[in-house]
């Protein structure tokens, strides 16, 4: 299993972070959308994962973009990333070290799971390599299926797919995204 590493962010489009502004009010059922939920310690990854959802053609949300959130966290935070959590079509972890350390990754992940269902939840694992991942296989995490590049019987090169490893079945992920 290969996991996104910062080796995949460097064909990617750089997008300064400070400049990607998305407006949640922008969102349309006609449009699909991701919530992205990552550790406040990944900021520094997020434009290229951003960059690289968004060739998929879908919207994503993340907090730190949002002019709505108030500048301390309070109940009306938690508000309104449960809104957003459901107005999202797509729910993705980014699972990294620094996810354990979270407290409002576990709990976003609950919200998506009611709302959401599994199916149209995933993790987005990064790690340099295959050893340092182990993390990522906490009990709980291994609900939900996972983002990965690998070999898939329908293509012939390796794909983006999102992978359901207790049934070894998988869906492109631009499929996934837009279903």
């Amino acid at each position: 299993m290969r996991y996104f590493n910062d080796t995949d962010c460097i064909s990617s489009k750089r997008v300064i972070l400070e400049e990607y502004n998305i407006n949640t009010a922008s969102f349309s059922p006609y449009t699909p959308s991701v919530f992205l939920s990552h550790s406040s310690k990944d900021e520094l990854k997020l434009p290229y994962i951003i960059s690289f959802l968004e060739k998929y053609g879908v919207k994503v949300y993340i907090d730190k973009n949002d002019p709505r959130l108030p500048k301390e966290t309070s109940p009306k935070t938690a508000q309104i990333l449960k809104d957003n959590i459901e107005k999202c079509n797509k729910f993705i972890l980014l699972v990294s070290e620094n996810s354990k350390d979270s407290r409002w990754i576990p709990w976003e992940l609950g919200l998506a799971d009611i709302a959401k269902n599994t199916s149209n939840v995933a993790l987005l694992p990064i790690a340099n390599d295959y050893f340092k991942a182990a993390w990522t296989k906490q009990e709980y995490l291994g609900l939900y299926d996972r983002i990965y590049r690998g070999k898939h019987e329908s293509y012939t090169d390796e794909i983006w797919m999102v992978y359901d490893y207790i049934n070894n079945t998988g869906v492109e992920l631009g499929k996934w995204l837009k279903r």
